[in-house]
């Protein structure tokens, strides 16, 4: 195996696929990136078994050939080069790679090929496609949303279904319940429903942030999930066991409906939850007419701001959790807020008070008088 590129495409490749190598796995190679040389074509490929990627690099080949070097020190090296070019060349007998650029010389050790797992190759007569805009943005509305603990693994996941013309997205950590519906121009081809790792998503976010393709590939596998985008193959494992059913989660009807300014409430909770330090939590106070937001924090402080709002009836007095509300708000980006209530001890509902159909329900923090 034996290439040429430059240094900065080579370097920019392969800050993306790292960010996929493993750094706990037992196997030595998943720590690794493998560069596979063949058909006249150069790529970049790493997983942690989980979430594999796979990307080019635009190359002069001169003898083809796999090898696997480790990742971060591959990273390392590159960025630190001298020269704008750089040749990678396989030393079979010495069983390292000869990094050359300018007057550097660098020999690395290569790690066992033979522990790459292989990856998953795109069947196009099972392939959908959709805007990648489109996807990528319903995603990040309710990552947020998804659990970090994996003893519940498949909390850990969004659920995607995707039928016809709609796309919906719904992520939940038993705390809080995202759910993002967004219309398509054209109908698809088929429809799924599967259980994604949020963080496979995330890693599809940053990706179609650096890349013009605006036609996302979605091939549906047993276990497996491949996405296609601008030359970039990215795979994942799909999450076994049944997501919640949150439509059962969803109240069907609310004693009190405010809508409100989503900018001025959002710079409100901002401000106030500065002082919600130490897991205390935010306070919402409803009287008539208006809404006081408050937080205090022992020995660190306390605040207060109150906004006018259409609230009518008996006081109410609720508390969140600061940073769970803050998300909730966040991803309204713009435009009015819907928030819906029944009791201190019940959830309430954040909706988008346009069309862009999304929905936040998070669960009260029980508040000591």
């Amino acid at each position: 195996m034996k290439i040429s590129s430059e240094r900065e495409a080579l370097l920019r490749q392969l800050q993306t696929v790292s960010r996929v190598a493993s750094t706990r796995s037992a196997i030595q190679a998943l720590s690794g990136v493998q560069l596979v040389v063949e058909s006249g074509k150069c790529e970049l490929r790493a997983t942690d078994m989980d979430v594999g990627l796979r990307v080019p690099v635009p190359a002069d080949i001169t003898r083809e050939g796999v090898v696997v070097l480790p990742a971060r020190l591959l990273l390392d090296v590159v960025r630190f080069l001298p020269a704008d070019d750089v040749s990678l060349e396989l030393r079979a007998a010495e069983q390292d790679v000869e990094v050359v650029s300018g007057n550097a010389t660098f020999h690395i050790r290569t790690l066992r090929a033979e522990d790459f797992p292989p990856f998953p190759e795109p069947e196009n007569d099972s392939t959908v496609s959709l805007p990648a805009e489109a996807f990528v943005s319903t995603a990040l509305k309710v990552a947020s949303s998804a659990s970090r603990d994996e003893t519940r693994p498949v909390l850990t996941g969004i659920l995607v279904s995707a039928s016809d013309r709609e796309l919906r997205m719904v992520a939940t950590d038993s705390y809080r319940l995202s759910v993002k519906e967004t219309v398509l121009e054209s109908p698809l081809a088929s429809g799924f429903e599967v259980n994604v790792p949020a963080r496979a998503l995330q890693e599809l976010a940053r990706i179609a942030g650096h890349v013009e393709d605006e036609e996302l590939r979605i091939s549906v596998r047993q276990n497996q999930i491949l996405f296609e985008l601008g030359g970039i193959v990215l795979s994942s494992r799909l999450i076994d066991g049944q997501f919640p059913n949150y439509r059962q989660l969803l109240p069907e009807t609310f004693e009190h409906e405010l809508r409100l300014a989503g900018a001025e409430l959002t710079d409100v909770v901002r401000r106030i939850s500065l002082l919600a330090q130490k897991n205390a939590p935010l306070r919402l106070s409803f009287n008539p007419g208006e809404l006081t937001i408050s937080a205090q924090t022992p020995d660190i402080g306390e605040a207060r701001e109150s906004l006018p709002v259409s609230f009518q009836g008996d006081p109410l007095e609720i508390g969140f959790n600061p940073e769970f509300l803050r998300a909730g708000l966040e991803a309204i980006e713009e435009g009015d807020v819907v928030v819906k209530l029944i009791s201190p001890l019940r959830p309430g509902l954040i909706e988008s008070g346009d069309e862009s159909r999304f929905r936040y329900l998070i669960m009260p923090i029980r508040l000591n008088v």
